[in-house]
Order: structure tokens, then sequence, then C-alpha cells
């Protein structure tokens, strides 16, 4: 990782021919190339700091150990008030659905020009798909239309059809792996039981277009239509919650105006894909900005009203942690996770969970991460990030707000811990540059994220927060540019389409209407 006070850092170069692959340098210059990460702000110098200063950094944003998990009566202080905990893991799972870097390496330089994206950077669902019935068939039954379940699953008296994922059958001590798209989402219970549900909803489309039509659809329909249905529930109900409803439309004008993206199209001033080529995945939001969901973990979850609360991870079992075959009561019950129709009151332990809010402090139990999540060196996921942000050469929070025109955080108001009106939470947040004298005027892409969201906290914990204004653009540019550059989405096919209105509720579609979909099959 390199000695103390020795800075990461990129040696100036000259501009290289459009199309380089190889040098972290030339992706300033050049306009990145399909299928690969590439740079959103390549005019922007990358952001000095020691090693050290990371770590430090590292270990403040991660809160110290609780004594014992608030009860599920009280109000906790930490909870964001506009996004429930479910959208924490939606925001996983589309994760795994854009990005997939099994190379990059947090003790050198990184390259994105020469890093491939094992994940399409589309809204396309591959993680759920792989490759398809006839390259993948272990994924599908044997009529080639509907996907495979696991074993069944308990513990949410709300859905007697719950199901795990498929998995093979271990030998000895082997671990019983999930046969899925991605493995990714076997990485925790709640993800898991996310990509069952869309497993589901799958299977639901085969069988309501069966009854509908009267035979069986072609697998490529079925495809389209859940893709479609995930890529609205994503555009109209995941950004506005995480973006906010004005960050939203100022993107997003035909939303508001009800026209169409044709029509009034997308104001991207940001993430452009030039005619003809592949779009690419920004370091920017890959590495930084859409790291935001790390701050809004929760340490403890109720997975469904007949099992006690786990950790996300702990020390010792029982915990949420995944990559195994998870115990059949854990089935989850979504109500708890989303507003849906049923959700319960709220301090009851039937209410819906609350995220916690986006600022710059992440729960302790991130802070030492399992082997089965992190293997190498940090286990520290703040630590993880900022190292890995340096490696890529990201600019600085400071430079990306004032290359996108956004006033400057002043380092006083930079602060790292959390954003709560517990007067002890208060009294440990510590400005930035107390940390170390590197970050004046220069803070990490990632935290300033964080920090510029931690920027609408008022005092008052029942005020929602959700991005800022570089953060929010740099996610909603890019998630709407990825559509827009996806000749097979929606908003290209048929910008006018909506939902099959049987599948929604009171004229609404998004991630709970979908799970409740899901539940069907």
């Amino acid at each position: 990782m390199g000695s103390a006070g020795k800075a990461l850092s990129v040696p100036a170069h000259p501009g290289r021919p459009h199309g380089q692959l190889r040098g972290l340098e030339s992706t300033l210059h050049s306009h990145s190339i399909g299928g690969r990460f590439g740079r959103l702000f390549r005019t922007l110098p990358p952001a000095k700091f020691s090693p050290d200063a990371l770590m430090e950094l590292g270990f403040r944003m991660t809160a110290k150990e609780e004594g014992s998990p608030t009860p599920e009566t009280q109000a906790d202080p930490e909870e964001n008030a506009g996004i429930s905990a479910g959208y924490t893991y939606f925001g996983q799972f589309i994760d795994h659905d854009l990005t997939f870097d099994p190379a990059s390496s947090l003790q050198k330089q990184n390259d994105p020009d020469a890093l491939v994206d094992f994940r399409t950077p589309r809204f396309d669902l591959d993680n759920i798909y792989g490759r398809g019935p006839s390259d993948q068939p272990y994924l599908y039954r044997d009529d080639g239309l509907h996907m495979l379940l696991g074993k069944k699953l308990n513990g949410n008296d709300k859905d007697a059809r719950s199901r795990g994922v498929p998995r093979n059958m271990p030998d000895g001590n082997d671990p019983a792996r999930a046969l899925i798209g991605d493995p990714r989402n076997d990485e925790n219970v709640i993800v898991s039981n996310l990509q069952t549900s869309f497993i589901r909803f799958h299977n639901s489309v085969v069988d309501f277009l069966t009854a509908r039509d009267g035979n069986a659809p072609a697998f490529a329909d079925v495809q389209r239509i859940v893709r479609w249905h995930y890529q609205w529930a994503v555009l109209h109900d995941f950004l506005p919650t995480i973006i906010g409803e004005k960050t939203f439309t100022d993107i997003l004008p035909h939303i508001a105006k009800g026209t169409n993206a044709l029509e009034d199209p997308p104001e991207l001033k940001f993430y452009h894909v030039n005619p003809g080529t592949e779009a690419y995945m920004p370091v920017e939001f890959s590495v930084a900005a859409y790291r935001f969901g790390h701050s809004m973990i929760r340490p403890i979850y109720r997975i469904n009203l007949n099992h006690d609360r786990l950790m996300i991870f702990a020390k010792t079992p029982p915990s949420l942690v995944g990559f195994r075959d998870f115990e059949a009561d854990l089935a989850i019950d979504w109500s708890l996770f989303f507003n849906m129709p049923d959700s319960g009151a709220p301090l009851t332990k039937g209410r819906v969970q609350p995220a916690y809010k986006p600022d710059t402090s992440l729960v302790n139990p991130l802070g030492a991460l399992p082997a089965s999540v992190a293997s190498d060196a940090p286990p520290s996921l703040a630590q993880r990030n900022l190292l890995r942000g340096a490696s890529m050469g990201l600019p600085s929070g400071q430079a990306v707000a004032k290359h996108m025109g956004v006033p400057v955080i002043p380092d006083e108001k930079l602060i790292v811990g959390k954003a709560s009106s517990d007067a002890g939470d208060q009294q440990a947040n510590i400005p930035l540059v107390q940390v170390s004298g590197e970050f004046k005027g220069n803070a990490p892409l990632w935290f300033y994220v964080l920090a510029e969201a931690f920027q609408q906290f008022d005092g008052k914990d029942d005020t929602p927060i959700r991005l800022g204004p570089v953060g929010g653009r740099i996610v909603g540019e890019v998630f709407v540019g990825l559509i827009m550059a996806d000749s097979h989405s929606y908003l290209r096919q048929d910008p006018l389409w909506t939902p099959i209105p049987e599948f929604m509720r009171a004229g609404k579609f998004g991630i709970a209407e979908m799970l409740t979909q899901a539940a069907t099959a």
C-alpha cells in the first residue's frame, strides 16, 4: 500500500490517441470505449492522499460498537425518515446488475480504460438471466421459460410460497453455492431474498401472459416485459427516492411535463455516450457516488415477525452473512422493508424499518467485514472505499463541485460523523480537516458525496435526507444515460409504454408493487 506519507497520485502525461487502452493518464483526455470503465470528469486531476490519511479517515468514519441495539419500540436518531431500508438492498441489487470488476486492486493505481466491466452497463437483469436458457440451462426449468427456485422458506406468514435461491449440493465441507446469474446476489440474506423475488416476478410474468393469451409466450417477450418493469421501477421509484424530486425532474423534464423522453429529452450535462458506441461505466459513479448506500446500512434487521432480529455481520453466528445455505425460517417479509399496503405501524416490531441517513458514518459491523465478503486487507469498508477511490485517481469532491457549477462546501462544514440529534453523536462529530491537513480543500469524492447529503440535516430526525447536488446529479445522470444508451430499453423502444395494469396498485408501479406481483408465483 506504500509507506506512510507517500501520496497516491498519477504522473502528468501528454494526451494520447483516442481509444488508447492502457494508461490511467490517457483517460483524462480521451473518451471512454464501450464495455469498459471510464471517466465523467476526464480533465480533472486526481486528488492526492497518503495511505495513512485515508486509513485514519476510514477509521473515523466507522462508528463505535453499540453496547446493545436500539429497541424496536424506540425511535433511532440515525434513521432516515425519507427512505425505507429496502432501498439500500435494491440499490445493491442494481449495482450488481450494472458492474462487476474482479480485477481492480486496492494496492495499486488502476487504469479505468483497462478494466473490463463483466456486467453489461445496462439495466438488463443479466444478474438474473445469466446468458439465457440455452447457455445456462441449470438456471431454468425444462420448459425453458420458468426459472428454477431453491428450497422452501418459512417465517413470513404473508407469503406461503417463499423460496430460496437454487444451490449446488455441497460435498463434505464445501459451501452450498447459489446457482444464480451473479454470485454476489447471495452476499447477504436480504439481497439473496431479493434475487429470489426477481426470479418469481419473471415466473409470474410467464404465468400471466400464458393465461391472458392462451398459449406459452416466447422467452424473449417475457424477458423484455420483465426488464421494462424493472427499468420503470428504477426510474420512477428508486431514483427519485434517492436523489429527490427536483434533481430527478431536472434530469427527466418529461416526467414533470407529462410528455415523453423523445419529445422532452433528458438533460444530461456530464454523462455523454457518442452515437454508435456502447455505454461506459464512470468510475466517479461506481467507486464514489453510488457507494452512498454503505452509509445507509443498519447494523441489525428484522427479517420477519417469527424470528429475532439479526446483525448484518457478527463475529459468531447467527447473522445475515450470505454465501451459504441459510436457515429455512428466514423468508423475508418485504412489508418490513418497503411501504407496502400491509406495512406495519410505526415503532412496533412489525413496522417498516427505515434506512440509516446517508452521512459520513458507517455502522460498526462494516469495520470488520467477514472473509466471505472481503478476503484481502483492510477489512474496513470505509477504508476500502477510500483506498479504492485513490487507486482509481478520482478527483477531489471540491474539484468535481466546481466543475459542475455547484457551490463548494467549506472545510469547516465537511463533518465526519452522524447526522443525528443525539447529543453524544453531535459531540463526537469533527471537521474533516481535523483528521489530516491533507484534506484541506481536498476531500475524497466518496466522502464529499456523503458530507453533501449530511448538509441537509437540520437537527430534526424526521427530515428526509437524500443525495445532494453533486452526488444526486452523478447518480441520476448515469442511470438515465445508461437507459437512454440502451437501444432495447423501454425509453428507446417504446417511450409511451407503461406497466401492465394488473401489476399496478392504485395506478403506481415500483419495487413494492413488483414484490407484490412476485409473491403470486
